[in-house]
């Protein structure tokens, strides 16, 4: 039965937060989705809209809020954050290892390390990396500790179109070969139609959901035309303002 649960369940009926100069600004209001086991799903909206808070509410970061975010006991969580995050005076094996639990502390990583094309630079350290070989490292710690739920915010911002096309192969070849249940943000509309089963399209402030588009068509037969279509629907929406 464990298998048609929800491995998340997100109920969220209001976070706000007090500003500075006494305003209460309201970030997330009625937010109701759930996710079901090795589905892909992504999270589109405007800018500054409450997706990012969304994921810290999920991941526990945030616990000042009405309502409840249930996750199915058995699916350990990993993160890939906007930045890499890694420990400067560790290599990238050791940022890699850093997370896992002790059972698992001296676990053969190769095929990992191989699949983000990282074999040649276990030894070096972040200072050594592009901002690419970073991000590969990122999600080699994420992957590394065969989540049964993966978060992830925005892991490609700030890289050029080429290198980010890239990465996005890289994580749509590796979530096929280790399959797990995953929920990125993104603003990258196409980003959104290559990779996802599901795109939850959020509002503007508060963070509302809105619309919900199904990608029925398998990835590896989503031709140009299918992926543009899902890029005009949601222009709008990225492309809107506070």
């Amino acid at each position: 039965m464990s298998d048609v649960l929800p491995v998340l369940a997100v109920d969220i009926e209001r976070r706000v937060f007090n500003a500075a100069d006494g305003t209460v600004l309201e970030a997330v209001r009625d937010l109701h989705f759930s996710l079901p086991p090795n589905s892909f799903t992504c999270i589109v909206g405007p800018s500054g809209c409450g997706k990012t808070t969304t994921l810290r509410l999920i991941l526990g970061l945030d616990r000042d809020f009405d309502g409840q975010v249930k996750r199915r006991d058995d699916a350990t969580v990993a993160a890939v954050f906007q930045e890499p995050r890694l420990l400067p005076w560790r290599t990238v094996e050791q940022n890699v290892r850093l997370t896992l639990p002790p059972s698992r502390a001296t676990c053969d990583l190769d095929a990992l390390f191989v699949a983000l094309g990282l074999d040649g630079h276990k030894g070096f350290f972040p200072a050594e990396l592009s901002l690419g070989l970073a991000r590969r490292v990122a999600l080699a710690r994420a992957f590394a500790l065969e989540p049964g739920l993966l978060l992830l915010d925005e892991p490609f911002v700030s890289l050029d179109e080429a290198t980010a096309e890239r990465l996005r192969n890289l994580l749509l070849e590796l979530w096929c070969a280790r399959p797990t249940t995953a929920l990125m943000v993104t603003h990258n509309a196409r980003e959104a139609a290559m990779l996802a089963d599901r795109i939850l399209v959020f509002s503007a402030r508060p963070a509302r959901l809105v619309d919900t588009i199904v990608l029925d068509t398998a990835r590896e037969h989503r031709t140009e035309s299918d992926i543009q279509r899902v890029v005009s629907r949601l222009r709008p929406v990225v492309d809107e303002t506070d």
